[in-house]
Formats: C-alpha cells, structure tokens, sequence
C-alpha cells in the first residue's frame, strides 16, 4: 500500500494492528515521504533510517507475539530538537547546545514510544526556542509548505510544517507563549496546548530551568485531525515520576453544557477582518452543532496575563539568557531579547514573589469564568500568519507581532488548556481559532474543536508549494 503518509494517526495504527500494513511499510513510506519533500521545507533536521526501521521492526514483532501495541502502533511520528531523545543531541536550536547528547529519553518521548509510535525524526526549532517564526544558525529556516514567504510559526515550526506536508502523522511540540497553538495556525493544522501538569516533562540533559518556565511550559501534540489530538495526548499524559508537576487527572471530566462564549478583541486586541470572521464563523459551526454561543466583549484578563507570563518566562535571568544570545549570534534571539528588555526589566527582589500572587488571582478568575462557560473562543492570533522574519525588519514590526500574539501569551500564565483549531484559507494563508477551557478539560476543548473541525478544514497533508 503506497501514500501511507496520507493516513491519520487512527487510521494507519488499526491497519497495522489488524496486519494489514505493517509497521515497516508505514516507515518505509514515511522515510521515502521524508527524502523527497524535506529538503524543500527543513522541518526535520535529525534522522536515522536504521533506527526508524529498527523501531518500526520492534512493533511488528509485537503484533506477531499478538501483543497490545498500543494506540499509536507503529504510527511515524516526529519530536521537537528541544527535547531529550536517547543518542540525539537536545539543541534546542543553538550550536552551543550541538554536543549535548541525551543518555535517555524525556518522559514525553518514552510515553510515546510505549503507545506503539515510531521516531521518524527531530524538528526544527529557532534558537532558544524564543521566536514565533523558525530559523537558527545550527539547524536552518524552515519553510511552511503552505507557502514560503509566511511563517510556519514558532517555536515548534519544523513541527507545524511537518505535519502539514505529511512528515509523520503526529507531531511533538512545547509551548511557553504559543509554541504549539502558533506553529498549527500558521501551517493549517490543530494544535494542542495541555494543561500545566497533564503530560509529564523532564531533561536530564539540562539543568532545571526557573519556576516562571517551570509553571508554564508544557508538552502537547500537533496533528492534522482532533481524533489525532486525542489519541496523541493519550499516550503523551502517562505517569512519569521524573516529573514533579505532573497530575494523575482523568482525560475525560464529568459533563457540562454545551456553553461557549465568543470574544473577537479579547482585552482590547487589535484583530484584523479576516481573523475575526474566522472565530465568528467558528462560533456559528459550533451553533450548528447544538452548541449556545454567547458573543461578549472581553473575557477573563488577557493582557495582565500575558505580561506577567513574559516577565517570569525571559525576565528571571535576562541578564544570563542575553549573555548566551551574544555567544550563540543568532540574530533572530538577540533581536527577540533586545526587543523585549523594557517588557521585562527590572526584574527586582520581590517581581517574583508579586508575580506567582498575581497569578493565583488571575487564574481564579479565569476557573470562575469557565464554571459559567464550557469554553472560551478567542483568535489565535490578531492576524493572519506574518510574513516570514517579521519581527526582524524594525521596532515598530517586532512590537506589531508581539500584540498580535496576545491570546497565546496570556493562557500559559494561568496554566489552561488551549486548541489551536485550523478552520480554512485566507488564500494560502491559514486561519484558525483557539479554543480554551478550565483545567484539565482538554476534552472540552476536543469536544468544541471536532464541532468546529466539521466544517471544514484546509486541506492537509499537502506537498509544499513554491
């Protein structure tokens, strides 16, 4: 069978789980997927075909023995260069980083390796992991393959483009400020952010990293399908006890109604035409689907949120992370960290301690919003996806992306889920919505997407256009 790489996620596993296809042939397929559009987009930029293949062996001799592989079986999938993976440098996309050689697997990747799924390889990521657009001196640009002079986002961008252009049906990604949700936007496809403490995270290869990033970073999925999404978060949410954040939270909580409140200008966003018809026809998808939508003016603080989040996340050692910029030269870091010092500086003895208060406050806020509302639909962003290195052409573009990105910036802060739904084209450019809940709801968040998702979709996987 040709074209596996076409397949979903659930569709490709129960073909191998049934024996129909083998696990090796979905890997031959993906690698030969892989040869002949990845040089076009630089999503990935590590792999082994022996050890895709050797994985892919270790599974089928698993349906041989007529084990249970799990629900991922046999299923390519990619993980992002910032991660440890066993054997693989974790670059988090700095040369200073290149021998920095994992002894072991995150906790991420050994969930996903024991629900069956198969490493074809590791994305691309900008240096630092710091921009919404996806470039580095150690691993290169990387295109979206929707079209060349947009963003495929940031960080997790070789991610977003790979799953776009059918480089493994699933995708890994992280998210501080929008890493995942951005990246799905930009290349048209569904992004999951998981609530703080759903899907466990660890890099023995690093130090720890301080608690602003602790509290806010998290792991989550980038697929093609919402059916992706949550068989994705399945396997990615195993128990880890390298992980002390980490919650034993079901995946599916009790019953609420089907409420959503609408908001196109949360906190005052500057959102373009384009972008708002996209969350109003989204919410008119979900109406169709039995849904109550109630349109309102603003939600929940998202601004205070959002500079609070980007405080603790580059404030708390500004002074170190510029150093490592100036060592790294990468332009796209240095530009990110000069262009945000007043954003985060001073950063004095108490900005800590008055920040993690702020935080208490905002998120009860927020979980007191979301007993009224079962989620909350905002724009991704306030436009459409930036022409490509945006933020490095002058202030005035760099300030212009940063409040464009306020929906994204601010969820982290509060530890909530967030969706990334793709709902069509703006010509090549995609546009989406994102979807937010109360903790540990990402089912809501599911359950509002696949409404949404139901009408439609830009279409995917596709070959990259020129």
């Amino acid at each position: 069978m040709s074209d596996l790489w076409r397949l979903s996620a659930a569709e490709l596993a129960a073909l191998i789980r049934s024996k129909q296809v083998s696990a090796k042939e979905a890997a031959m397929d993906a690698l030969a997927r892989l040869d002949a559009v990845n040089p076009k987009i630089n999503a990935v930029i590590d792999f082994r075909a022996a050890d895709v293949l050797e994985q892919a062996a270790a599974v089928d001799a698993a349906v041989a023995r007529g084990e249970d592989v799990g629900p991922l079986a046999g299923v390519p999938i990619t993980v992002k260069v910032n991660v440890d993976q066993e054997g693989f440098a974790t670059t988090n996309g700095v040369t200073l980083q290149r021998d920095v050689i994992a002894r072991s697997n995150s906790p991420v990747v050994d969930n996903l390796r024991q629900a069956g799924a198969v490493i074809l390889g590791r994305t691309n990521c900008p240096a630092f992991s710091y921009r919404w657009f996806t470039a580095s001196l150690i691993h290169g640009d990387t295109k979206n393959p929707r079209d060349p002079g947009l963003t495929p986002g940031g960080s997790s961008g070789g991610a977003g483009a790979a799953v776009a252009a059918g480089l493994g049906a699933i995708a890994h990604g992280t998210d501080i400020a929008g890493s995942i949700r951005y990246p799905a936007y930009a290349c048209g496809v569904h992004g999951l952010r998981p609530t703080l403490g759903r899907v466990a995270g660890y890099n023995a290869a690093l130090p720890d990293r301080p608690i602003g990033p602790q509290l806010c970073a998290v792991s989550g999925p980038l697929a093609r399908t919402i059916g992706d999404l949550r068989l994705a978060l399945a396997a990615m949410s195993g128990r880890d006890a390298r992980d002390p954040w980490w919650v034993p939270a079901p995946l599916e909580g009790p019953p609420v109604p089907k409420r959503a409140a609408l908001c196109v200008a949360p906190d005052g966003l500057e959102t373009t035409p384009d972008v708002a018809a996209a969350v109003i026809d989204a919410g008119q998808r979900l109406e169709r689907a039995g849904w109550t939508v109630e349109a309102i003016e603003t939600g929940p603080p998202m601004r205070e949120a959002a500079e609070l989040n980007t405080k603790l996340w580059l404030g708390d050692g500004y002074e170190a992370q510029l150093a490592a910029a100036e060592r790294e030269g990468d332009p796209g870091a240095l530009a990110c960290l000069r262009g945000i010092r007043s954003k985060v500086l001073p950063f004095e003895a108490d900005t800590l301690s008055k920040a993690l208060t702020r935080r208490a406050t905002l998120t009860r806020e927020w979980l007191a919003f979301f007993e009224r509302y079962a989620v909350l639909l905002t724009p991704v962003s306030g436009e459409l996806p930036f022409p490509d290195h945006l933020d490095r052409k002058d202030d005035a573009c760099f300030a212009r992306v940063w409040r464009a990105q306020l929906p994204q910036v601010a969820i982290p802060f509060m530890g909530l889920p967030a969706l990334s739904v793709a709902t069509g084209l703006v010509g090549r450019a995609p546009v989406g919505v994102q979807v937010v809940s109360g903790r540990f709801r990402e089912d809501l968040c599911f359950a509002a997407g696949e409404a949404i998702e139901a009408g439609g979709t830009p279409p995917s996987p596709i070959d990259p256009v020129s």
